[in-house]
């Protein structure tokens, strides 16, 4: 690499160098940042560690947006009872004669049906008798006795509606697919430390109104509006987190920065069990994120902005300080180099849809790297939420299902550079699919072993999770990667947009969800088979290269 930025950058002559000789000397490979942080600036010093801890607060928020899955919590409920007193939703939820009123099941008794009243007498909350109903003639609730309190469906009489309850977790899912464009332009506009405070005060902001919610339409629009415009907090401070990283430390830190979201969800989860009523739990969450607005003034501006931008009086004061911060150096040839880069000559791209149809390659790819993405957030968020209903204690469940990340994470780590991307990727599916669909059948009774092999899918999960990024940009050229990884991540949405759905699902049987998270845990673990190896291989810069990998060609030649 030294001896690359030696010949790209020309020694200067006796004369007085102009800013025109400073373009022409790196007017044949311009010098990049990655080279200064590589031989000067340092690939991770204490500037990069100070940045990673100082965005790890906004990504632990970002999993805030989850706590629907509290909030909006099924909870268990009965029909009410009018002719043995009960008028309202506050009474026991299993009054010892509450077989007598409503029809057993396998679970305890029915949700939502009751049996038919005779109407000639009543009964009492003391006493309820069998025969004030005319059995077993079932009718349809008219108001409902509920076991906790702690949920929406609690507060707006959501009983038996588990369809309009799970639409909290889809809207969700919907708004983080809105959020791309809006964070994207303002990223783009003002900047990625503008971006990130708006989307953190938008996050903190949204979320404490709903906390205020009068009606289920008020708590579902703020989903929507908190997500839409607070989503890209994550992004956002994901880019502070790796853009200064030198190449040797980007999966490390992007496995950091997933692991620091997995600490959040634990921490949901935490605050979630210490702070039960559901409007007080999201005041706990979400007034603390206000002060990460102070950011604004301790977070440096990303250096890769401000030189696109051609901002190169900060650009110079960011770089300066990072040295000075890394005990290290930047050379006058190398600033001089990146303030003054060459004219760029814009060249006329093909059509990206004619050549995808043109090549069966890059036709194939386009047609799995997206079903990957997708089964990949439907089994995510789907194990995340129906964690919840694994036992009675729901929130040490969701604690352990999202700290289980951690370890997955640390994994694909430390075997993708080993054993291949094409095993990592696949073996986490199939491992996850395989838990999923034996949890399907596991007696409900043995609790322990259920909470384990849940545990185990959802570690095969986070393992994909870690690798797939790198594997789907590894397998397009450089001409249309960004646009072919984010049409997969795009697609992918789908995934995470039906997740919080499935849960409805339970009521026809309890092992739909994960049967249909091992099906597609299978389908995506074949479909990585059908790709080559990347592992060793150069990145594809052109369409030929990309269509070469898995051939010898394509392999990287050992000096």
């Amino acid at each position: 690499m030294a001896d690359n930025i030696n010949r790209n950058i020309v020694e200067p002559p006796p004369r007085k160098e102009s800013v025109a000789d400073r373009r022409k000397s790196v007017v044949g490979k311009p010098l990049e940042l990655d080279d200064v942080l590589v031989n000067e600036l340092g690939q991770f010093g204490f500037f990069q560690l100070r940045n990673i801890l100082l965005v790890a607060l906004p990504i632990i928020a970002s999993a805030f947006m989850s706590e629907y899955i509290f909030s909006a919590a099924a909870i268990p409920h009965r029909c009410q009872i009018p002719e043995c007193g009960e008028t309202g939703k506050d009474f026991n939820y299993d009054p010892h004669w509450v077989l007598n009123a409503v029809p057993a099941t396998s679970s305890g008794f029915s949700s939502c049906e009751r049996f038919t009243p005779t109407g000639l007498e009543n009964g009492s909350l003391l006493s309820c008798p069998a025969t004030l109903f005319d059995r077993p003639n079932t009718v349809a609730c008219d108001g409902f006795v509920y076991a906790r309190d702690n949920s929406v469906v609690y507060d707006f009489d959501l009983g038996c509606q588990e369809w309009l309850r799970a639409l909290a977790g889809t809207l969700s899912s919907v708004g983080t697919l809105l959020v791309l464009p809006i964070t994207g332009y303002i990223s783009d506009k003002y900047g990625r430390r503008m971006a990130l405070i708006i989307s953190v005060f938008n996050l903190a902001l949204f979320g404490l109104i709903r906390a205020f919610s009068v009606n289920y339409t008020m708590y579902l629009v703020l989903q929507l509006m908190q997500t839409t415009f607070g989503a890209g907090t994550f992004s956002s401070a994901y880019i502070f987190a790796a853009e200064l990283v030198g190449p040797k430390y980007r999966v490390i830190t992007s496995a950091t920065s997933s692991s620091m979201f997995a600490v959040g969800q634990v921490v949901l989860g935490g605050v979630a069990w210490v702070v039960q009523p559901w409007r007080y739990m999201i005041m706990a969450l979400h007034i603390p994120c206000f002060l990460i607005i102070v950011y604004y003034w301790i977070l440096s501006e990303s250096v890769r902005w401000l030189l696109s931008k051609r901002k190169y009086v900060e650009a110079r004061a960011v770089l300066e300080n990072v040295a000075r911060v890394n005990k290290t150096y930047i050379s006058e040839k190398s600033m001089e180099a990146l303030m003054n880069p060459p004219e760029v000559t814009h060249k006329v791209e093909s059509n990206i849809v004619q050549t995808i149809f043109k090549s069966r390659v890059l036709l194939r790819r386009v047609c799995t790297t997206p079903i990957w993405w997708i089964t990949t957030t439907f089994v995510y968020y789907g194990l995340s939420i129906n964690s919840t209903s694994l036992s009675d204690t729901m929130y040490l469940n969701f604690i352990l299902t999202c700290a289980i990340e951690i370890p997955g994470y640390a994994t694909a780590v430390l075997i993708l550079d080993r054993i291949g991307r094409k095993a990592t990727l696949s073996g986490g599916f199939f491992l996850s699919a395989a838990c999923n669909i034996a949890f399907a059948f596991i007696p409900s009774e043995l609790n322990v072993v259920r909470l384990v092999i849940y545990l185990l899918g959802k570690f095969g999960i986070s393992v994909v999770m870690t690798s797939l990024y790198l594997f789907t940009s590894e397998l397009y050229p450089t001409e249309y990667r960004h646009t072919l990884l984010a049409f997969s991540s795009m697609i992918g949405r789908i995934g995470s947009i039906s997740a919080p759905l499935t849960p409805a699902l339970m009521e026809y049987w309890n092992g739909i969800p994960s049967v249909m998270f091992g099906a597609m845990g299978l389908l995506s673990g074949l479909l990585v088979l059908t790709q080559p190896e990347t592992l060793g291989t150069k990145m594809p810069d052109t369409l030929a290269e990309a269509e070469a990998l898995g051939k010898p060609e394509s392999k990287l030649q050992n000096n």
